[in-house]
């Protein structure tokens, strides 16, 4: 059997053999666990290697990109805006950033951009990687592009337009870059491994992250386009106008210097368990994690207000929408995007392409963050067999 190095809890043993069994196995290239109960660390360890071949071992300080889990960063940092009174989640994106008004926008709230049912799940085609890592220009067509529904009327996953639309959002409220602030006001102080744009002198701690060798399908239109229901037309168009859509080879451009270096808020971040976890713990434990504030228990409840509930029209799937996170379901475990995730009035989450997830679990303090580089989709992701075995340990 594999040997995990770090710490863990002895009554959290099955949970370590299940990740050690998965590394043993090869379901698992290189990952790393953590959880956090009451302000205890009571798992934080990290096995395998870095790269399929097995020649360099994970360590403690290995990032890996953790794909949409840098959304559940982003949405902190302007739930930190909320706190400080620098912003208003019940106030026009125009009071913040005005060229956002354009072709009737202007009733598009802040809470709307923050829970995906802002109307603006994609670009309108055609649409390129190569476009959207002009994020300039890219956030600007965004700002002149109306909106596909209206505002807060429906929930659907901003997939890629979610991060290059809150992170202007948080440069106009705050008068300065979010890569900067989660370094300095975040990151920084809780000592936690999150990078949003990656520094050039740490790539030679990532992982190499492996695309799903049998990726489930996207969902498919069921009938022609003139005979479609409004959720398959909103599925297929953001798919079209989604950089995570249009893009070549992932294996290549995922692990390119040029993807490291960018400053997507809701995709390129670099981070490991301990440092996801670590930042999401001061939602479970009233806004302070490791003697360091973040928020105030109101602005965390703030994250409970929900802002949509059904079938999210780009999973195809049920999603409970909050502000900046998504919701458990409230009283039966439903066939959303992590179906595993237990019914709960205070648990909220997200997690990225392949499995990386942070959960943060009010009710009962617990944290849980988890990072690896081989992706996995539907049945084959690996991320439930941990969070049921640690709920199953309690």
């Amino acid at each position: 059997m594999i040997n995990l190095k770090g710490t863990w809890d002895p009554r959290f043993q099955r949970v370590c053999d299940a990740l050690a069994g998965n590394i043993e196995a090869g379901k698992e290239v290189g990952a790393s666990l953590y959880l956090n109960i009451d302000g205890e660390d009571v798992i934080d360890v990290w096995g395998g290697w870095r790269e399929r071949a097995r020649i360099t071992p994970w360590t403690e300080d290995t990032l890996v990109n953790v794909f949409s889990g840098s959304k559940t960063i982003t949405s902190l940092a302007l739930l930190m805006l909320v706190d400080r009174g620098q912003l208003d989640v019940d106030a026009p994106v125009a009071r913040y950033w005005p060229e956002f008004a354009q072709n009737g926008k202007g009733s598009v709230l802040v809470r709307h951009l923050m829970s995906h049912t802002a109307g603006l799940p994609a670009w309108e085609p055609p649409f390129t990687f190569e476009d959207a890592m002009n994020t300039e220009a890219s956030t600007a067509k965004l700002a002149a592009q109306a909106p596909w529904w209206q505002p807060g009327a429906r929930g659907s996953y901003h997939a890629s337009t979610f991060g290059h639309l809150n992170a202007e959002l948080f440069r106009r409220a705050a008068g300065r870059s979010l890569k900067e602030f989660i370094a300095t006001e975040i990151a920084g102080p809780l000592e936690a491994e999150f990078h949003l744009g990656l520094a050039d002198k740490d790539f030679d701690r990532v992982a190499t992250i492996y695309p799903d060798d049998d990726p489930a399908p996207a969902p498919k239109p069921t009938a022609p386009l003139s005979e479609q229901t409004e959720d398959e037309i909103i599925s297929t168009r953001t798919r079209a106008g989604s950089f995570s859509g249009t893009m070549g080879d992932p294996l290549l451009v995922f692990n390119s210097p040029e993807w490291r270096r960018t400053e997507f808020a809701g995709s390129s971040g670099h981070a490991n368990a301990r440092g996801l976890g670590r930042i999401i713990s001061a939602l479970s434990l009233d806004g302070e994690a490791r003697g360091v504030t973040l928020l105030s228990p109101e602005t965390i409840d703030l994250i409970f207000r929900e802002q949509s509930n059904g079938i999210d029209a780009y999973y195809r799937r049920p999603i409970r929408w909050g502000i900046g996170y998504a919701l458990a379901p409230l009283e039966k475990s439903e066939k959303g995007p992590l179906p595993f995730i237990r019914p709960s009035k205070r648990t909220c989450y997200w997690y990225g392409t392949g499995g990386a997830m942070a959960i943060a679990d009010v009710e009962r303090r617990i944290t849980i963050g988890y990072a690896m580089n081989q992706c996995q989709s539907g049945r084959n992701q690996l991320n439930g067999v941990y969070y049921k075995a640690i709920y199953d340990c309690l």
